[in-house]
């Protein structure tokens, strides 16, 4: 009798939540990488361990930026790394080589030991950890999203994003408990803890499966069908398994060997396909993100209460300990909104929020007195509220959704490359512009993020409830008929999925990929072979 295969003896649901569970420590990791040299910077052991970071108030901020901002320049070499090699070696492998490689930066940090070029080698160590996490952060998704089922793949980069918060918290509540330690423990430990996350996301990748869809689309159809029969708990020859697999195989012979193509010429044509258009906009979230300045509180919320607010070192430290707290809480209406509100109200709402949490912020500093700052400190507050229930996440699946398979793999790629270099900017400038412009520091980000409301209004348009295929449809249509993709999601029917299948049992290339764009935009659908005649008929 034919056994249910099984991965660290689990297999169906109970396997597909080991996959997230991992999935989401790799994000843990992200956040609490992301969190916890906030509390560090302005320690004094870790001042007394690297005294190049002593100087003018200008000079001081300029070392603290670099020394924080590094990671991200990191993150975007091991992104880049990711997107050259990810496909060649699979999700699995890229996922250990990133978790491997942040140990070994992390180890390098914290064995700098002052008169040994001790900045010099915590800056190196900073950016090796970070070229650890950019290929983290490029790989996860992809592994996570070919392993989830359809229905819920949202959701659960909902929470893998969520996760990033949860990591902030753990990193800005541990500074603090070792800010009391008289020693460079102080710093030490924080950062070496962090060996604890990647060891554990070490040991859950080596024992569970690789994607099935990479391992189909390299030619490893004997171990694809049985991570697949592990994955639906049935045995290799059953029906839904099978028809999984050729449903798969289908995919790949459509896109005709997209994973292998030989440079990023799609991702920029502007034909159909809207490739350009699409990984445009999928970029611009990523760059949005930072620029709202999200990292400018995450990063230094402890340094932002400590110098613009002029509250004690402590305080400082238990506040942004308690911000961290409310950003990890406020992503939780992400998991109830993200469907019933959809993606573009959520953008919407969240850069008009984050936009009066700046002005609040910006209005109460400008007194420069006790009072005033306690204001100041709610406008962070309500700026990580509106962040962690929007922006936090959207960015990490609104560039996923739009992408089309034959391009999803590098625009993704080139999305969260966005990401990281702009993080590195904000990271970089903000203490600086602290130090230099004080309140009008707050003003900029306002203006940035009130700047992104008409961008998201007239070209982002709705992908919730839709599926993949169908938004490949929606840019399809709008290049035809000459209008917004944005008034194409407005106004097209839901399609079932007869309709979104032969759409893509149509999709052949770059000349097809517009292959359903006569379906009918109206409520009612017409009888089946009127459909099919409509799906068939590809449009020049």
């Amino acid at each position: 009798m034919a056994m249910i295969p099984t991965y660290a003896g689990l297999s169906g649901a109970k396997l597909r939540a080991a996959i997230t569970s991992t999935a989401t420590i790799g994000f843990l990791l992200f956040g609490y990488d992301q969190g916890v040299m906030s509390g560090i910077i302005t320690g004094e052991k870790f001042n007394e361990e690297f005294p190049a970071t002593k100087g003018s108030d200008e000079y001081h901020s300029t070392i603290q930026g670099t020394v924080t901002s590094v990671y991200e320049l990191g993150c975007f070499a091991g992104a880049i790394a990711a997107l050259m090699y990810g496909e060649r070696v699979g999700r699995r492998k890229s996922i250990l080589f990133g978790a491997v490689v942040m140990i070994l930066g992390t180890i390098v940090q914290i064995t700098a030991f002052r008169g040994s070029w001790e900045l010099g080698q915590f800056i190196v160590g900073r950016i090796i950890t970070g070229v650890g996490n950019g290929a983290n952060t490029s790989s996860i998704p992809i592994w996570q999203a070919e392993t989830s089922k359809s229905h819920n793949r949202g959701l659960l980069i909902c929470i893998e994003a969520a996760m990033i918060a949860v990591g902030t918290v753990i990193a800005y509540w541990l500074d603090f408990g070792f800010s009391y330690v008289d020693n460079s423990s102080q710093w030490r430990f924080p950062i070496g803890f962090q060996i604890v996350f990647a060891v554990l996301l070490i040991g859950g990748v080596l024992a569970l499966p690789e994607s099935p869809r990479w391992l189909l689309n390299h030619g490893h159809q004997a171990e694809a069908q049985r991570v697949l029969a592990a994955l639906n708990a049935t045995t290799e020859d059953n029906d839904e398994t099978q028809t999984e697999k050729r449903v798969i195989m289908d995919s790949i012979v459509a896109v005709a060997g997209v994973e292998a193509s030989s440079g990023f010429k799609d991702v920029f044509s502007r034909g159909k396909g809207q490739h350009l258009r699409r990984m445009l906009i999928g970029a611009s979230s990523q760059m949005f993100q930072q620029l709202g300045g999200c990292n400018a509180v995450i990063y230094y919320c402890p340094v932002l209460f400590e110098n613009s607010l002029k509250l004690s070192r402590t305080l400082s430290l238990v506040l942004g300990g308690v911000n961290a707290t409310v950003y990890a809480i406020s992503t939780l209406f992400s998991f109830v909104f993200i469907e019933r509100a959809g993606r573009r109200n959520l953008f919407l709402i969240g850069s008009a929020g984050q936009a009066v949490a700046m002005l609040i912020t910006m209005g109460c500093l400008i007194p420069d007195t006790i009072e005033s700052s306690k204001g100041a400190a709610a406008g962070l507050f309500l700026f990580i509220i509106f962040f962690g229930a929007t922006w936090l996440e959207l960015p990490w699946l609104y560039p996923a959704e739009l992408s089309p398979l034959k391009t999803r793999t590098r625009a993704n790629a080139l999305s969260t490359s966005t990401n990281w270099i702009f993080n590195f900017l904000i990271v970089q400038i903000t203490p600086t512009m602290i130090a230099a412009i004080g309140w009008k520091t707050y003003l900029v980000f306002a203006i940035f993020n009130l700047g992104f409301i008409p961008v998201i209004y007239f070209f982002y348009p709705e992908t919730a409830g839709r599926s993949l295929e169908e938004i490949d449809i929606v840019f399809a249509r709008a290049y035809v008929d000459k209008v917004s993709p944005v008034k194409v999601a407005k106004t097209m029917k839901k399609l079932d999925v007869r309709e979104v299948e032969m759409a893509e049992l149509e999709l052949r290339d770059e000349g097809t990929q517009a292959v359903a764009v006569n379906v009918n935009m109206d409520v009612g659908a017409g009888p089946p072979d009127e459909e099919k005649a409509v799906a068939a008929d590809k449009v020049e």
